[in-house]
């Protein structure tokens, strides 16, 4: 009666088990760089249109008359900007890229003004961007994109003096 006893002669062993085949895996971040290129990330001067594109936003808002070297009305312009565009019927909203990019270039200007970071182009292994940076060091690096488009897809508000205001206080000019 061999039911289940899948075809084999229980008088043969069984067969050894299979080893599994030892495959080479690439790190995490083997992907991201060819051979030799480095972490580091690159630093280089603004161009010419990127210093206009920060200036052209500085310009626009301070026509707004949000005042620049203050924290906390550049996050009432932004909460204020992020509720207006939440509140107007989907069809009839305004574009929210340059609404971030103004506000990115805002909180820029800020940092530039009042730390002792500068902007600066930097590559790194996620791209290219208008960062702020410690001179051509590379080591401390601030997108302020990244801070303004992040928050703004989860519909944060409130948080421009804070977080800031921290960058401020840890990168005081010296």
């Amino acid at each position: 009666m061999a039911w289940f006893g899948r075809g084999r002669d229980r008088t043969q062993p069984a067969p050894e088990p299979r080893q599994p085949e030892r495959r080479q895996v690439p790190g995490a971040g083997d992907a991201l760089v060819s051979d030799g290129a480095a972490l580091q990330p690159v630093v280089d001067a603004v161009p010419p249109q990127d210093r206009a594109r920060i200036d052209d936003a500085v310009a626009v808002l301070q026509a707004d008359g949000v005042d620049l070297d203050d924290v906390e009305a550049i996050g009432a312009a932004l909460d204020s900007a992020y509720r207006a565009w939440e509140s107007a019927p989907l069809g009839s909203r305004p574009d929210h890229a340059a609404i971030v990019e103004r506000f990115a270039m805002a909180i820029g200007a800020h940092l530039d003004r009042h730390t002792d970071l500068d902007w600066q182009l930097v590559t790194d292994v996620f791209g290219t961007d208008l960062a702020l940076t410690e001179g051509f060091k590379g080591t401390f690096v601030v997108v302020p994109h990244n801070l303004v488009a992040g928050r703004w897809m989860r519909g944060e508000t409130g948080w421009v003096p804070a977080v800031v205001g921290h960058l401020v206080r840890r990168r005081t000019r010296r």
